[in-house]
């Protein structure tokens, strides 16, 4: 992995992570994470507790908790209550439920209810422990969405879904076509949560309809409900490059409709160098709002200086005589700016060879800069880019005619 930084973090936090389930002040033990696993923690009153968990959690909200005291005494055992539990999607107004639950979490000791008092959102249980003591939680996981503050503007009109402590995503093989960004999930759509072993090692999935959008070849809007599936965001960008939605659409003004099939929307995209992100970003038919719309772009960073190419593999032969290219320009957020010059070649057998442009090509931003030139017959177009000094280019879509 190209980033030193993570290896180290990763080692760095597995060593770390009982210190982050387990914790003791003074005669209070505290239990933060569910975890199966099993813990001795020493209390400043010279006391010894082994505590086991056994648990199915994050799938399951059935927590139980065996407590081994290495004597029998008062202590007392705080049992964190998520937020999430407690109908409290963030400890802020940045987001929060869509919905309201009556489902509340539950606790027993030995069997019996225990009266669920949250002290800083745990629940203390103080009492005479003895070994073979059984604490067990029970969490409620309906299937939520959740909603963002409506100062947030690239959440409005969307809505996140989160099952117990996992937010999902919708992620491009498992929704038809390979496509989630045209989706919009109805508020009404019922959310069912299922249990899918043979898929990423195991997880949870979410299960609905939803509605594809896409436009015909006269420009309207075809709408036809399909199966929805969602998966862990964790385990997202495991098998392969393509779509993926987090914040998704519950209304059809928020979704981006499949475009209708070109030339360039059916080509196959390659590029120069080993690319950061998928190529296939611009001829996915999404029209920016900007040069700098963070929504869908291609770009060479790190590279900064270098003429870089892309190419488009048509389908079929075709004629043609015309691109539009929208630039992608970050400035004030990061290096990527309009090229400095640029020029289009066709595939002539194995050659590629400039076509006679009739327009100059242009580098302006937020906007497309066409390019009229002599018609040819080919297979296939390049796009050969020169960027400005020290800094990198990128493209926001790419349209032939």
């Amino acid at each position: 992995f190209g980033v030193a930084c993570c290896p180290g973090n990763i080692t760095r936090f597995m060593a770390s992570v009982p210190g982050y389930v387990y914790a003791q002040q003074g005669d209070k033990l505290y239990v933060n994470l569910f975890v199966g696993s099993t813990g001795e923690i020493k209390l400043d009153n010279g006391r010894t507790v082994k505590l086991t968990q056994e648990t199915r959690y994050p799938w399951e909200g059935a927590i139980k908790l065996t407590v081994n005291p290495d004597r029998a005494g008062s202590f007392t055992l705080n049992v964190r209550i998520p937020g999430w539990a407690r109908n409290e999607a963030a400890p802020s107004t940045l987001y929060r439920f869509a919905d309201t639950t009556n489902e509340t979490a539950t606790i027993k000791v030995n069997g019996k209810a225990a009266p669920l008092k949250l002290e800083k959102g745990y629940a203390a249980l103080t009492r005479s422990w003895k070994k073979g003591d059984v604490v067990e939680l029970s969490l409620p996981m309906p299937v939520r969405r959740i909603v963002a503050n409506e100062q947030v503007g690239a959440d409005r009109g969307r809505v996140a879904l989160q099952r117990g402590p996992l937010v999902y995503c919708a992620e491009w093989p498992d929704n038809p076509e390979g496509r989630v960004r045209n989706l919009v999930l109805p508020d009404s759509a019922a959310l069912a949560a299922e249990f899918n072993l043979s898929l990423l090692n195991g997880v949870t999935v979410l299960k609905s309809k939803a509605v594809g959008l896409s436009f015909d070849a006269q420009g309207k809007l075809l709408k036809q409900e399909q199966e929805f599936t969602a998966i862990p965001y964790y385990a997202w960008a495991n098998r392969g490059r393509g779509e993926m939605l987090v914040w998704l659409p519950n209304s059809e003004a928020n979704a981006r409709p499949r475009p209708y099939p070109t030339i360039a929307t059916t080509s196959t995209v390659t590029t120069s160098n080993r690319p950061r992100l998928d190529p296939r970003r611009v001829n996915d038919g999404e029209e920016p709002t900007a040069s700098n719309d963070p929504g869908s772009y291609f770009d060479w960073w790190p590279r900064n200086g270098t003429t870089e190419w892309l190419e488009y593999a048509f389908a079929k032969t075709a004629t043609v005589s015309e691109v539009q290219v929208y630039w992608f320009d970050d400035t004030g957020r990061g290096g990527v700016r309009v090229p400095q010059s640029w020029r289009v070649l066709y595939k002539d057998g194995n050659e590629w060879k400039p076509v006679e442009n009739t327009e100059a090509y242009g580098v302006a931003k937020d906007q497309y800069n066409r390019v009229g030139f002599k018609p040819v017959t080919t297979s296939g177009l390049r796009l050969e880019v020169t960027m400005q000094p020290n800094v990198s280019g990128g493209v926001q879509e790419w349209k032939v005619k």
